[in-house]
């Protein structure tokens, strides 16, 4: 007797995917030194990326990119697995329109967009100041999003003069905090941590009841490597 066999293509699991979406502010107060550090980092930060994913073979680490200045733009639109991600230099110039940003990524965060097994997304924002547009309609949109409650969110404070208690509401957790970048140095570290550590905390499974309060106090022992140099 004949037997059927399974068709592999169809039984085959599909793969976890893992969506990074870093929000960089390009505002006129980024111009210079600022700028060109974050330039920097993310091109530091990619190889790091790429480990982590290396790590985790089973998840497809997907990155996008979104710069916000006057206005916000996907700078890199398209989900890119992080293996093929190639970095163009941001510049900086105009407003600090942070909501906007949260909107578009709000927009993309739901199963259109984000189809197949998704872990929860790991959304990073970096800022050096204050939003100039209305920053409560972007986390009322990013939090009604289907997965915007799930995302994981990591912010980075560029310099003194960052609006920390905006960036604390972003994050939304008690215990988990901005991490500062006071010069490129620090940028570099923070960029790298922020791109790396939450990956695989979210692609790792943990029995912690709340994963987010282990990442915050990894992120306590980064602040006590910063400079006390300011931009």
């Amino acid at each position: 007797m004949a037997i059927d066999l399974p068709n592999l293509g169809q039984t085959a699991l599909v793969r976890r995917q893992l969506q990074v979406v870093l929000a960089l502010d390009c505002s006129g107060s980024m111009t210079g030194d600022k700028i060109a550090s974050l330039n920097y980092a993310m091109r530091a930060a990619i190889p790091e990326m790429r480990a982590a994913a290396a790590d985790n073979p089973e998840t497809d680490l997907m990155v996008r990119v979104l710069r916000f200045a006057s206005g916000a733009q996907w700078h890199v639109p398209d989900p890119t697995l992080v293996d093929d991600l190639e970095w163009t230099d941001l510049a900086a110039g105009g407003e600090t329109h942070m909501g906007e940003a949260l909107c578009a990524i709000a927009d993309i965060l739901n199963p259109e967009y984000m189809p197949g097994r998704q872990l929860p997304p790991v959304i990073v924002l970096v800022s050096d100041g204050q939003p100039s547009d209305d920053f409560d309609m972007g986390m009322k949109r990013l939090l009604a999003a289907p997965y915007g409650q799930r995302a994981l969110r990591v912010a980075v404070a560029i310099g003194g003069d960052a609006d920390i208690e905006i960036l604390e509401r972003f994050i939304a957790h008690p215990d988990f905090k901005p991490l500062r970048a006071n010069n490129a140095q620090d940028l570099v570290n923070r960029i790298k941590w922020a791109t790396t550590v939450p990956v695989k905390s979210v692609s790792q499974s943990t029995n912690a009841p709340d994963p987010l309060t282990v990442l915050a106090r990894d992120a306590e022992r980064q602040k006590k490597t910063a400079s006390d140099v300011i931009w």
